[in-house]
């Protein structure tokens, strides 16, 4: 196929690699630079699409061709690299209605067309697979779990069911899920895995001591918190050998009260260098705390764009790990300067690519996006203080170019909200019948 060609080309050219080094010491833009990764991978710029939630699955949890339409339009961005939304370990625990679900190859024919669709321009894609624990809307799933059964705050209380602590045993079997999925996604060509570690799934609920209280060894001290992770790395790593990439997003902080901290990010951050991990993005919050959907103000994230450069400056002067950067980035020259400083070695975009899901031509060749991300309302202030209209209303922009047709930039938030609300009942809905037939 013509993206193995390319792949191949780029893994055995270091005459490419000095090229564009030359390049960019003639002030071409570092954007437009390759990246070697590891030392089987190497990425054709610095542009990362990443992970977004397509919510384009069939009911049976296989890629669905509008999702793969999806794609295909992605793979003709540019993109150096390509992340999917959430793929689930486990059909017993939704993230919401519409995930992708990986437990066995029954659906490797479609993973397959997925992840070639993915690649077609030379691209890497890589699959971001995940577990939501407690963060699942109430009655998706029979039941939520996660490390200890701390309800959700009064504000979300309706809407999320307090969790049931997980049993040992249960824990070491999400484990081993994990690492069949991962390699289930090697074997139908992705080329690599992210472990979804931030905004408060199940990885983010382990590693946080608000959510995990536990006094065995899966908690008690941020060491053993750590302990999940890592065990998931490991057994990943197990299955699909040196070769394939291993990549985590994960946390910089939960931004709750007796939450995940910086300092406990910073040793996570380590831990996993020390493991083998091949690439960290920074992100942050979680549904209580949704920093990534509703933003941050302080002066020095106005003035740099990205939430998450001050803790990247951190990593970057503690660890030799290659850091990726997701989040308000809304500039060309925001993008060079971060890259100019050496503080990340990839950009995240994400939900530019819902409503110009080219943009990255126009960056790669000096020009400006064409759309501007810009903050979302309904008018209604405590749906809008959710966080969820972030989510939804990029979603429905998603299913319109999974549809063929041209994303809406200006669609009105308030109708966005209620027509997602409808779907998201429906899907719930539909599973519940699924699950009782």
């Amino acid at each position: 196929m013509p993206c193995l060609d390319i792949h191949t080309e780029l893994k055995n050219s270091k005459a490419y690699l000095k090229l564009h080094s030359e390049r960019t010491v003639n002030n071409e833009l570092i954007l437009k630079t390759p990246l070697q990764l590891n030392a089987h991978t190497i990425l054709k710029n610095r542009i990362v699409k990443s992970a977004l939630s397509e919510a384009l699955a069939n009911a049976d949890g296989s890629p669905s061709e509008k999702l793969i339409r999806l794609y295909e339009t992605w793979a003709k961005s540019g993109a150096g690299l390509i992340i999917t939304g959430n793929v689930m370990i486990d059909s017993n625990a939704l993230g919401e209605p519409g995930n992708v679900v990986i437990e066995d190859e029954t659906h490797l024919n479609a993973l397959s067309q997925w992840a070639s669709a993915s690649k077609s321009d030379g691209s890497q894609i890589w699959m971001q697979i995940n577990h939501p624990g407690k963060q699942a809307l109430r009655g998706l799933n029979k039941e939520t779990v996660s490390p200890s059964a701390v309800p959700f705050s009064l504000k979300l209380g309706a809407l999320f069911s307090t969790p049931r602590a997980l049993e040992s045993e249960e824990i070491w079997k999400i484990i081993q899920r994990y690492a069949t999925t991962a390699e289930i996604a090697k074997k139908a060509g992705f080329d690599g895995v992210q472990l979804h570690g931030a905004h408060g799934y199940l990885i983010s609920q382990f590693l946080s001591p608000h959510h995990n209280q536990r006094t065995d060894e899966w908690g008690g001290t941020a060491e053993k918190r750590r302990k999940f992770v890592l065990e998931i790395y490991n057994a990943i790593r197990e299955k699909v050998g040196a070769d394939f990439t291993i990549a985590i997003k994960l946390n910089s902080a939960d931004f709750q009260r007796g939450g995940f901290t910086e300092e406990e990010s910073l040793d996570t951050i380590l831990a996993l260098e020390k493991a083998g991990i091949d690439l960290i993005e920074i992100s942050g919050g979680t549904y209580e705390k949704p920093i990534m959907q509703l933003g941050q103000v302080k002066a020095s994230t106005r003035s740099r764009e990205a939430y998450f450069l001050d803790f990247a400056e951190k990593v970057r002067k503690a660890s030799k790990v290659k850091l990726m950067v997701t989040g308000g980035f809304r500039s060309l020259n925001g993008i060079e300067t971060a890259l100019k400083t050496d503080q990340l070695d990839l950009i995240g975009l994400g939900r530019i690519f819902a409503i110009e899901p080219l943009a990255p031509q126009r960056l790669l060749n000096g020009e400006e996006s064409l759309q501007t991300v810009k903050p979302l309302t309904t008018g209604i202030k405590y749906i809008d203080q959710l966080g969820t209209l972030e989510i939804t209303w990029y979603t429905r922009q998603l299913l319109r170019i999974g549809l063929g047709k041209q994303p809406i930039p200006n669609e009105n938030g308030l109708k966005s909200f209620i027509l997602d609300l409808k779907d998201k009942g429906f899907g719930i809905l539909k599973m519940r019948r699924l699950r009782s037939s």
